[in-house]
Order: C-alpha cells, then structure tokens, then sequence
C-alpha cells in the first residue's frame, strides 16, 4: 500500500478554502459560495488546483453528496446517460444539492458534452455540475454558457510562499546558497504547483535542500533562436530532444516562452510579427495533434524560414 504521507504533493494536497492559492478576485468569489453553487466551469493549467478547489466546494463548503468522474477516462455518451444521469435525477437524503464533479471535461466526446447540457437543465432542481478542464475552447459553447467560468491560476508570491512552508513542516534545512536556487525553482515550473513539489522532494538530500543548477528558460531559448538564426532547425530539435528535462517535455509551454522571447528580442518588427504568428498558429494546432514535440518541430522549421 503506498504511503501517501510521505508523497507531499497528497500530504499537503489543500483541505479547506483557506489552503488553496487563488487570486484575489477568484477567492472573492468562491467566498459567496455557501449553501448554494451554480454550475461550474474551472479552466487553467494542469497542477494549478482545479480539482482540488471542485473537492474543497463539495467537502469543506457545501458539505454536500457528490460523485467524482474523471471524464478522460469515462468520456463516452454511456456515461452520461447511466453514472450522471442515475445520480443526478434523485433528490438527497438532506434535501440539499448535490454536485457531479466532472474532472478533464475536455476530454468528453462532442456526443457526451451535448448529452451533457440536456442533463444539467432537466435535473438542475436537484443537481449542479463542477468540471474542470485544461482548454476551455474544447468545452462546447452550449456548456459554456450554462456555467460560471473561472480561470484559476495561483499568484507567484502565494506558490514561493507555500513551498517554502512545506519545507519547513518537514523540517528541511534551507542553506542560505539554496535561497536563491529554490525560488528559481518554483518560479520555472509555475504555474503547475503539483510539479514544482515534486520537484523539491525529489531535490532534498538527507532532510537538507540541495538544487545543484536551476537552467534559466531565456538561456534554453536563447539557444534555440540561434540555432534557427543559422538555419540549423535540425539541430535545435536535437537540442530540445537532449533537453526535454529542463522544460519537462512541455512543448505548450515552451512555444509559450518562445513567443514572450521572440517579442522582447532586438529583431526587425516586420520579421518579429511573421515569427510570432508563426508560434501562435502551432499552440493552436498543439491542442489537435497527437505528437505535440513534431509540431514543435514543424514551428521549427517555418520558422526558420522567415
């Protein structure tokens, strides 16, 4: 049986509202949420508190019946007309609402998220709906405008803040040489606060912080860009294959900081425009395809002929 007390990222996983790090607006208003929810539509990156928040809603503020799917592994039609559907239709023993927490519903069939919307309205009398998903755009409209939509992402200062408290709750000494290297850290992998912990444990070396070398993004683009500046898109993919580790195989992300460090560098307006609809137009192909690293590379190559 695996000991979840000594993997921090569930030892730690938030409790109650007070635990999760939301943006001032966002907590606002889930502050209001009290007896009663609408339906819910949580949107941001993975490991940013989706599901977690959604299993905060149902436990700690409503205290209500729920039934957790995580719909991209029940995405079918099948599991909206049986599981939600046997939940949703009856009343609770309380009398209070009860709530289908329907996690990664982005990766719910076209057919299901229909399925779905007739099944919000025919049972919203006794139920409300709480997805989470990492694209909005792959949330049908019809569902979309059933729910309120909020996009969670926690502050910077909030995530530096938590990690470090962790740290101390398990009695991990920080040398002063680590202060600098930790907050790199967190801030190279946030907004996924669920990796940025892993991070750090797999980092503490007999109860004692021990980063041997945070890599900074703009060193690993900077490579890049001048790979591409000298026509050698072959080898940047190279690069990037060898590196896989210091963006954690995250292509989105990467193309992400290639756009930002395209804008800002010192290069013809009209080119820098060309490069940057480039980019923009393979992070919007990336949520399609099934190789996200070969439509990194193809970026790559366009790119390199501008």
């Amino acid at each position: 049986m695996i000991d979840f007390d000594k993997i921090w990222v569930e030892k730690y996983r938030p409790q109650t509202l007070n635990d999760v790090i939301l943006d001032n607006e966002t907590l606002r208003v889930v502050e209001e949420y009290t007896n009663e929810i609408p339906n819910l539509l949580f949107v941001g990156n993975p490991g940013t508190g989706k599901t977690t928040l959604a299993r905060v809603i149902v436990n700690d503020i409503l205290g209500c019946n729920y039934l957790y799917i995580n719909a991209s592994d029940e995405s079918g039609i099948d599991t909206i007309r049986h599981n939600i559907t046997n939940f949703a239709q009856t009343k609770s023993f309380d009398g209070g609402v009860k709530v289908v927490i329907l996690d990664e519903a982005d990766g719910l069939t076209s057919q299901a998220q229909a399925a779905l919307r007739n099944t919000m309205e025919t049972y919203a009398k006794y139920c409300r709906f709480i997805l989470t998903a990492n694209y909005k755009h792959k949330i049908i409209p019809a569902l979309q405008s059933r729910c309120q939509s909020l996009t969670i992402k926690p502050v910077v200062e909030l995530a530096v803040k938590r990690c470090y408290n962790i740290l101390k709750d398990e009695n991990v000494k920080v040398p002063e040489e680590q202060k600098k290297k930790f907050v790199q850290l967190v801030k190279r992998h946030f907004p996924d606060l669920r990796k940025t912990i892993n991070e750090l444990q797999k980092n503490v070396i007999d109860s004692e912080l021990c980063i041997t070398s945070v890599v900074s993004d703009n060193e690993l683009l900077e490579a890049v860009f001048k790979k591409i500046a000298s026509k050698q898109c072959l080898e940047a993919r190279r690069y990037l294959i060898e590196n896989e580790d210091r963006f954690q195989g995250d292509y989105d992300t990467l193309l992400s900081n290639y756009l930002n460090f395209i804008y800002s560098a010192n290069i013809d307006d009209i080119k820098k425009k060309e490069m940057i609809a480039i980019i923009a137009d393979h992070l919007y192909k990336s949520a399609f395809v099934v190789d996200k690293e070969i439509n990194a590379f193809a970026c790559l190559v366009n790119l390199e002929r501008v």
